[in-house]
């Protein structure tokens, strides 16, 4: 597809340096996840709902804090559309997991991806019908037309271009796998090729292609949250990315550098939390810690719940408890809402 007809691509010094950076993160990922197989399974479960809690909440879709993790864990059964929504991409996200290696990237498969994440919609898993457009709404109120996707009509036959463009690009090694992946991901983009919900399986996709290229790091640190927390940036390069897309003399390397960069930043963060952890001490128990160990100035236990969604309100409790009683932390009130205080040491 458009992205990939530049047969002459030269990569900046800067994408080849980020390159060349994920890759000697990727060649100590194996060494953490023989060593830390506990802790892998806590950052596990937390990145599963981080993940489905981001990469909708991008598009607009929440439900209520209390309801995330029941949902997710398949304990309690969907009441709404946007639960139905965030209990499909866990879905989606745990095919990925389970079944990476065999998900050839098509049409179909991509298709499968949006019918499980777009819930019980009556086009979930279906091309779109009438011609999209993506717009920005203005401070004032407005509504500007930013991009002009590929016409519903065109969308079956180009989407299928995409899928074997990607695959000859990897098959024949024209480029290095990452700039392969974040090509896929701006011309699906670009392409947007359901009615609704392109945004969710965007970032599936991504999860799956990073995967099979041996980059699993978004197993364990969720990448859609990385991109929530720098949202705006995100829309902006995808915006610089597509201009002049149809014509094909779009610039990819703004995109690029974003994708690098959410790649990068997780493969910090990953090392960050695996090596840090001692599995010998209790790995909720260390995560917990750690989560109140960064904590500046006074905070609550919701704050540390937001560190820690793999972890049960009990357990955040009784390590609290217990450093209160080594005297890290102060109690500042009594009650759910009381706030607490780390001391000197």
């Amino acid at each position: 597809m458009n992205s990939f007809r530049n047969e002459n691509i030269k990569l900046p010094l800067g994408a080849v340096w980020l390159m060349t950076s994920i890759s000697e993160h990727k060649g100590k990922q194996d060494l953490y996840i023989k060593q830390s197989p506990q802790v892998l399974k806590a950052l596990l479960d937390a990145a599963l709902i981080e993940s489905a809690e981001s990469s909708n909440r991008i598009e607009g879709v929440t439900i209520e804090k209390n309801r995330l993790k029941p949902l997710i864990l398949g304990r309690s059964k969907p009441r709404d559309r946007s639960e139905e929504e965030v209990a499909g991409y866990h879905k989606a996200l745990d095919l990925i997991h389970k079944k990476y290696e065999g998900l050839r990237i098509t049409p179909e498969t991509i298709k499968e991806l949006h019918r499980l994440s777009h819930g019980e919609a009556w086009d979930a898993g279906k091309w779109k019908e009438k011609d999209n457009d993506i717009i920005r709404k203005n401070p004032d109120g407005s509504i500007e037309v930013i991009f002009k996707p590929v016409s519903a009509k065109q969308t079956p036959n180009v989407m299928k271009q995409l899928c074997l463009a990607y695959e000859n690009s990897v098959n024949h090694k024209k480029y290095p796998s990452l700039y392969s992946t974040a090509c896929l991901i701006l011309d699906f983009l670009c392409i947007h090729p359901f009615r609704d919900g392109n945004g969710r399986v965007s970032r599936l996709l991504t999860l799956l292609a990073l995967y099979q290229h041996g980059f699993v790091v978004g197993k364990y640190i969720s990448l859609e949250r990385i991109i929530e927390q720098s949202k705006e940036t995100y829309y902006e390069v995808l915006n610089k990315s597509s201009q002049r897309w149809h014509e094909l003399k779009h610039d990819v390397m703004p995109w690029f550098h974003f994708f690098l960069g959410t790649v990068l930043s997780a493969y910090k963060e990953f090392e960050e939390r695996a090596g840090n952890v001692k599995p010998a001490r209790g790995v909720k128990t260390e995560i917990v810690i750690k989560a109140i160990e960064k904590q500046l100035g006074e905070f609550s236990i919701s704050d540390i719940e937001k560190e820690c969604l793999a972890v049960s309100r009990v357990m955040i409790k009784k390590v609290l408890d217990i450093m209160r009683k080594k005297k890290k932390i102060k109690s500042l009130g009594k009650g759910q809402s009381a706030k607490w205080k780390r001391m000197a040491y």
